[in-house]
């Protein structure tokens, strides 16, 4: 089993690898999006992050996924382009994956095993926010119903 976020790489949305250990000592946020979701609103809450705590270190990467009442219905070029258009996304957005079943992306196994839930391992919705420290290994997960700014305590501690 692996032992940190850095020994993961998974697909950036334009099919270029990303190796997480290229974030080696700084946090990550990771979150599972979709773009017809009740909670879709929350990119600019993520975007807000990424601008206010990425000079600081803080990584925020979402991953679409389409498994949750079927919200995230396009493809990668188009899930960017209604990120960019609707929220001003910048931060990194990933190829869509699946999080819960047999076709689960291995860094999703890994950080389910890391904090699991209160209602068992599997992610119950979209925007469910996994943070992990700088140190590589642990992870705080937050609720869909979280929003990204009451996440502030939690990154500062980090950085």
């Amino acid at each position: 089993m692996k032992k940190t976020v850095y020994e993961f790489t998974a697909k950036k949305n334009n099919g270029e690898e990303l190796a997480f250990s290229d974030f080696r000592n700084r946090p990550i946020l990771i979150v599972n999006t979709a773009s017809k979701c009740g909670f879709t609103g929350q990119y600019a809450g993520l975007e807000s992050l990424h601008k206010e705590y990425g000079p600081q270190g803080l990584v925020v990467i979402g991953f679409p996924c389409d498994q949750f009442a079927h919200q995230e219905p396009g493809n990668d070029e188009e899930i960017a382009q209604f990120c960019s258009l609707n929220y001003g996304v910048t931060f990194q957005l990933m190829k869509k994956i699946e999080v819960n079943g047999r076709g689960t992306h291995p860094l999703y196994d890994w950080l389910k095993k890391q904090a699991p839930g209160a209602l068992g391992s599997s992610v119950k919705w979209n925007f469910t926010k996994f943070l992990v420290s700088s140190d590589g290994a642990t992870v705080k997960r937050f609720a869909p119903t979280v929003e990204p700014e009451d996440l502030k305590g939690d990154i500062e501690q980090e950085l």
